[in-house]
């Protein structure tokens, strides 16, 4: 009873005001970080969520493209190519035939004429290895003739002492 008397008077209620906002103050500090951290991760979240938004859009409108590629395709299948050719006289079959190998050959020998004029940047690299190899070849050369001279006096050599 003396402490209820006690805190009635004003200068306990000021006493009690002030505990009562430094616990709200304490309160405060406490939970102060959280709302920081949360408002920074539901920040982060909220990024995240458009990063993923636009990669599903791109997506999405790669596959619309497809489809649409898709359907304009199956239609080019579906419709009759007959309407749209014109027909060709039997008696040029055979033309037709042989200006078909022609064609064939042409593309073959242009295959080759292509690789061709792909290994013109080459050339010069391939000519120095030639030049190098050539240069090799003439040192083995001149190893090789000293070798046999060698060989030569050495049966010389060899006649001789069988001789005496």
């Amino acid at each position: 009873s003396l402490d209820l008397t006690c805190r009635r008077t004003p200068c306990f209620t000021k006493f009690s005001e002030m505990e009562e906002m430094v616990n709200m103050e304490a309160e405060i500090n406490e939970v102060q970080p959280l709302l920081l951290s949360a408002t920074i991760g539901s920040t982060l979240q909220f990024y995240f969520i458009g990063k993923k938004c636009e990669i599903l859009q791109d997506m999405n409108r790669h596959l619309e493209a497809i489809l649409k590629e898709k359907r304009d395709l199956r239609k080019r299948l579906i419709k009759h190519r007959c309407q749209e050719s014109l027909p060709i006289d039997a008696n040029y079959h055979k033309c037709i035939v042989e200006l078909l190998t022609e064609a064939v050959t042409f593309i073959e020998k242009l295959e080759s004429h292509l690789q061709s004029v792909r290994s013109i940047p080459q050339i010069p690299h391939m000519m120095n290895n030639m030049d190098t190899t050539l240069s090799k070849t003439e040192v083995l050369m001149i190893e090789l003739e000293q070798l046999t001279e060698q060989i030569l006096k050495w049966e010389e050599l060899q006649k001789e002492v069988y001789s005496n």
